[in-house]
């Protein structure tokens, strides 16, 4: 589940109505969480930064400038630290409005306005504030949702709760996750004699690791109470004394799947830990004032005003503990793994103001240079080079300076060619050598059509992006448009590549900075279908064509055999549907998939290769989308179950 698959949103729309997105094929994936503790008194802010409600303020540009997210829902909760008996210790606001996060923050200010309407000064009372007005506590946990499967319910909604009289047993939680084997974990539950309340991933893990602080919980109320203390005396010995490495690291002993998990238990403990394979990102900053995690490096620093080397990744297979006392921990809870971060968060999901995240796309259009001077035969001065606004801008900063690069060298060549006897209009020549760059595509609109009649709802999908005219000599120029991915294809053949005929170049090559999406995702981006992914319905029309259906046959038997068995030894078998053909094979069959009968120009596909990817992100080696090398057992599972669902016509999530 991208942040929470309880609300299972199938990707891509199969109706094919456009979706309020700003890259050409829309992709639903992971969430983002935030959290900030307060490690000094609420009067300490308020002394020097003007404001008891410092906190709440920062959590609120946490997440706003992590919007990118999450679209579908925002949640925020809070803690107060030593409440006094009868007061409201934990408070949470949630929403799936088309604004969340405005919305969510609107209520609170709402009723922070209320309560001190009568009485101003009351904002400048710390205690006041936290005895009376939510969210005013020291503890906070905000969560961005990206729904991947069914409706957008508020009960699906992070921060989720688990509440209960007794402080130590109370949880809540958020998370950006996708377990693969979220049917195994629940039929755990029952097998320990809970009855969870829905089938859904939020709930599996909300009451598993619920069960495990029940546990802890148990066990040292027993051990507390054989000592012969009273059980008021109890209460406080366990917020003292909870092992919360021990609760999550039993918790998470069976998951299989990328996650970050949040949480807070009602006395005050806070917790976020990473999986063991580092598939999905957590970073964190500490000083004497604040402890805050995030799912991005440079939301913190920006907030915070940190230089780069102040936050701090979370390792994988760690978790990040702050007790109520302020004590600080970053402990490993489960055994290494191979380290998989994923390559695709870097490609387009993350934000483009991290330093490293920036440079890597940048790199990642550079190394794109010489397949496309082979595609254009090198003819520079009858090309165009642009890019699909807005996600593929950063790689296209790395393409344009690598054109300068060859152009460079061209033009010194040339100089040096003359051997002596250039004159100053040669010269001039010579140096009007260089790529010519233009905004060409401009999204025009974003929309969500309600037109139900395929023909006037396809004019309306056309039309979505625009052109700048006058750009391109028709019939004369090549046209070169850089995009992030090509995902479906869907959109490209629909509005990119049918708008951009329209200026007349005489070939439009379509290049993307990441290779061909081939296999599907399971570990917070919701890509489960296979026959949305072009690169596969390519590959699968190619063996059509040249007749090899038995293979087709022969990977659906062996995908039925491999899931019959053990979950943890399943292979990949789908990799057998690529084996006979080249990359470029491939890429060839796509470009005619995108290219529409109507159609004037020459259309061509590049595609970023694999090796030149872990070229530009050396790091992040999680490349299972387009190699189908999944970093868990899981993975291999959900490959293959994808492909039955093709095979048989099911248009269903393979996990």
């Amino acid at each position: 589940m991208a942040g929470t698959s309880a609300d299972r949103k199938t990707f891509p729309n199969p109706n094919g109505h456009l979706t309020n997105t700003v890259m050409s094929d829309s992709i639903k994936h992971e969430c983002g969480i935030a959290m900030i503790r307060l490690l000094k008194p609420v009067d300490f802010y308020l002394k020097k930064y003007g404001s008891a409600l410092y906190g709440l303020n920062k959590m609120h540009l946490l997440m706003e400038k992590q919007h990118n997210r999450g679209q579908d829902g925002a949640g925020l909760a809070n803690i107060k630290l030593y409440p006094e008996p009868g007061c409201v210790y934990i408070d949470r606001e949630r929403s799936n409005t088309a604004t969340p996060i405005k919305d969510v923050f609107q209520r609170i200010e709402s009723r922070i306005a209320e309560a001190t309407a009568k009485n101003p000064e009351r904002l400048r009372d710390a205690q006041w504030l936290k005895r009376h007005v939510g969210f005013t506590g020291e503890v906070f946990l905000g969560h961005l949702r990206y729904g991947t499967f069914g409706k957008n319910n508020i009960e699906n909604v992070h921060p989720v709760s688990r509440e209960n009289n007794w402080m130590t047993r109370s949880l809540v939680l958020a998370g950006n996750f996708n377990l693969t084997n979220i049917d195994e974990l629940f039929r755990r539950l029952i097998e320990l004699g809970q009855y969870p309340p829905a089938t859904t991933d939020t709930v599996t893990i909300l009451e598993r690791i619920g069960h495990f602080l029940d546990r802890e919980n148990d066990d040292k109320y027993r051990y507390f109470k054989d000592k012969g203390y009273s059980k008021q005396q109890i209460t406080d010995l366990l917020a003292k004394h909870i092992d919360l490495k021990e609760v999550v690291s039993l918790a998470a002993r069976r998951w299989d799947g990328g996650y970050v998990m949040a949480g807070m238990i009602g006395h005050g403990d806070a917790f976020v830990m990473r999986d063991p394979c580092g598939i999905r990102p957590a970073f964190y900053y500490r000083d004497d004032e604040v402890v805050v995690a995030a799912s991005e490096r440079a939301v913190i620093q920006t907030v915070f005003n940190k230089p780069y080397e102040q936050v701090r990744e979370l390792e994988p297979g760690h978790v990040l503990i702050v007790r109520r006392d302020g004590d600080f921990s970053v402990e490993p809870f489960t055994a290494p793994q191979p380290i998989r971060p994923c390559s695709f968060e870097r490609i387009y999901f993350s934000r483009g103001s991290d330093r490293d995240i920036y440079r890597e796309r940048k790199r990642l259009g550079a190394l794109l240079v010489p397949q496309i001077l082979r595609s254009i035969d090198h003819d520079i001065e009858n090309t165009v080079f642009s890019y699909i606004p807005n996600t593929a801008e950063s790689a296209f900063f790395g393409l344009v300076g690598g054109l300068d690069e060859y152009c460079q060298h061209i033009r010194a060549e040339r100089i040096l060619h003359e051997n002596g006897s250039l004159t100053e209009q040669r010269l001039k020549e010579i140096l009007r050598f260089k790529p010519r760059f233009e905004k060409v595509a401009i999204k025009d609109v974003k929309m969500r059509t309600f037109i139900t009649q395929d023909n006037d709802r396809d004019d309306l999908v056309a039309h979505v992006y625009d052109i700048t005219y006058g750009t391109i000599r028709a019939g004369k120029d090549n046209l070169v448009i850089l995009d992030d991915s090509i995902v479906r294809g869907t959109t490209l053949r629909q509005s990119i590549v049918r708008i951009l005929d329209r200026l007349e170049p005489r070939k439009i090559v379509v290049c993307s900075s990441a290779p061909q999406i081939r296999y599907p995702d399971c570990y917070g981006i919701d890509m489960s279908r296979l026959g949305d992914f072009v690169a596969f319905r390519a590959a699968v029309e190619l063996l059509r064509e040249s007749g090899r259906q038995t293979l087709i046959d022969d990977v659906y038997r062996e995908c039925l055999e491999q899931l019959q068995g053990e979950r943890s030894q399943a292979a990949n078998c789908v990799k057998r549907i690529y084996e006979p053909f080249t990359d470029e094979q491939i890429s060839t069959k796509i470009a005619q998939i995108i290219k529409a009968p109507d159609i004037r120009s020459q259309v061509e596909v590049i595609y970023q290769t694999v090796p030149n990817m872990h070229e530009a992100i050396p790091a992040h080696g999680g490349d299972w989308y387009f190699t189908g090398d999944y970093p868990t057992p899981g993975g291999n599972a959900v490959a293959d179950q994808a492909f039955v669902n093709f095979y048989e016509k099911r248009n269903e999530r393979a996990y």
